[in-house]
């Protein structure tokens, strides 16, 4: 199967939109109904008790389309079609030190397991040369998710990385931290 990461436009928004909602969905079985996205009054997993409609909350989603630059928007997809998509922000929207934050990263679970991706969160990383950092979620709920992100990091950067669980801007979380330009 054919795995490719593309900047998407606004144009194609909608896509990564569509799916956001499903990327949510997940994140809450890692979660629980209290921790991490909540689901509000109307249905919609959103921190806002004023977002009724997912066409609401895409409005929400525009920041990344509106900071080129800064916000990188990728699609994923398997043989031409929507796969995932990943998220990625630099500075002022990561830590100190940081170039590079994997904001979301989302694959469909038709894709899950069978290396797509891995694949995806390489050529994302590929993209751009610096220090990166992502975070996912220590729960014991969240062991697959945990493995994933170990062992992609670990085989991207040769075991050359940063594991630790603590607290971030972002909550209490276990965070990956590489340098893809000292990568030979």
């Amino acid at each position: 199967m054919n795995i490719e990461t593309a900047l998407t436009t606004l144009e194609e928004a909608y896509i990564i939109k569509n799916m956001y909602p499903l990327y949510l969905h997940d994140l809450s079985g890692h979660y629980g109904l209290t921790d991490g996205p909540v689901l509000n009054g109307h249905g919609i997993f959103e921190d806002s008790p004023e977002v009724r409609t997912l066409a609401e909350q895409y409005d929400v989603q525009n920041i990344w389309w509106e900071k080129p630059g800064c916000l990188y928007p990728f699609l994923i997809r398997a043989d031409g079609l929507p796969a995932g998509f990943a998220l990625v922000a630099t500075p002022p929207h990561c830590a100190k030190g940081v170039d590079y934050f994997m904001n979301d990263f989302f694959v469909l679970q038709p894709y899950r397991g069978q290396g797509y991706a891995q694949q995806a969160a390489f050529q994302v990383f590929g993209r751009f040369a610096g220090v990166w950092e992502l975070f996912t979620n220590p729960a014991d709920k969240n062991v697959i998710g945990q493995k994933f992100w170990r062992k992609t990091v670990s085989d991207y950067t040769n075991g050359i990385y940063e594991e630790k669980a603590g607290d971030t801007f972002d909550g209490y979380k276990l965070s990956f931290r590489f340098n893809n330009a000292k990568i030979k």
